[in-house]
C-alpha cells in the first residue's frame, strides 16, 4: 500500500470487513450512537456510560481498561474528606452529570464547572477547589499535588447494545457476547 494510500485509509471513519461494519468515533459518542441504532454494538467505558446516560442495554463488562472515577482536592488545601469542601466550592469535571448526582447524594451543594481535558489544571490555577476525574493509578493527581477524598466508582470497558438491535439480532449479538467472554477470560490478568 502506498503511504498516500495508508494516510487516507488513517482518516477513514467507517470500515466495512465482510458483514460487520466498524465505526470510528470518539468514546463519549459510542452511546449515542448504539442508541439511536446507528451502531448494533458499541464499546464504552462505564465511565462514559453513566454520564452519557443513554438508553443501551450493558451487556458484557470486558474487564479492561480499568479506572476508578474520583473525587480529589489539592493536599495543600487541608480537605480531606468530601464533607470538609466548603458550601458551593466549585468542582471541575468532564463528568457534569455524575458529579452533580454525587453531590446532591451526599447532601453538598457545588458548582460543577464543566471542562473537556487537563481536569487536574483547574485547582492549580484557582478555577476549581476540587476535581472528579478518572485515574488508573493516582499518578497524575499525587504529580499535581491533588489527594483522593472519595470514589464514586469504578469503571471498566463494557459492551453495550442497541436494545432493539438486540432483540432483532439478538442470536448475532449473543454469539459475540460468547465469543468475547471467551476472550476475556483467556486474557492474562491486568490486560
Amino acid at each position: 500500500m502506498a503511504t498516500a494510500d495508508i494516510a487516507a485509509a488513517s482518516r477513514r471513519l467507517v470500515w466495512d470487513k465482510g458483514s460487520i461494519r466498524f465505526l470510528i468515533c470518539r468514546a463519549a459518542d459510542v452511546p449515542t450512537f448504539v442508541e439511536y441504532g446507528a451502531a448494533d454494538v458499541g464499546v464504552a467505558g462505564k465511565d462514559v456510560l453513566w454520564e452519557a446516560g443513554r438508553n443501551v442495554a450493558e451487556l458484557l463488562d470486558l474487564g479492561i481498561g480499568r479506572c476508578r472515577l474520583v473525587v480529589a482536592a489539592p493536599q495543600a488545601s487541608g480537605v480531606g474528606r468530601v464533607q470538609d469542601l466548603d458550601f458551593n466550592s466549585r468542582v471541575a469535571t468532564k463528568y457534569p452529570r455524575v458529579a452533580q448526582r454525587y453531590f446532591n447524594e451526599q447532601g453538598i451543594q457545588v458548582e460543577v464547572v464543566p471542562l473537556h481535558g487537563n481536569i487536574e489544571l483547574a485547582p492549580l490555577v484557582g478555577l476549581a477547589d476540587a476535581i472528579v476525574d478518572v485515574t488508573e493509578t493516582g499518578r497524575t493527581l499525587r504529580d499535581n499535588g491533588l489527594v483522593v477524598l472519595d470514589t464514586i466508582g469504578v469503571s471498566t470497558a463494557r459492551l453495550i447494545a442497541n436494545p432493539v438491535r438486540y432483540k432483532i439480532r439478538s442470536q448475532e449479538i449473543d454469539q459475540l457476547v460468547t465469543v468475547l467472554e471467551a476472550a476475556c477470560q483467556r486474557a492474562p490478568e491486568g490486560q
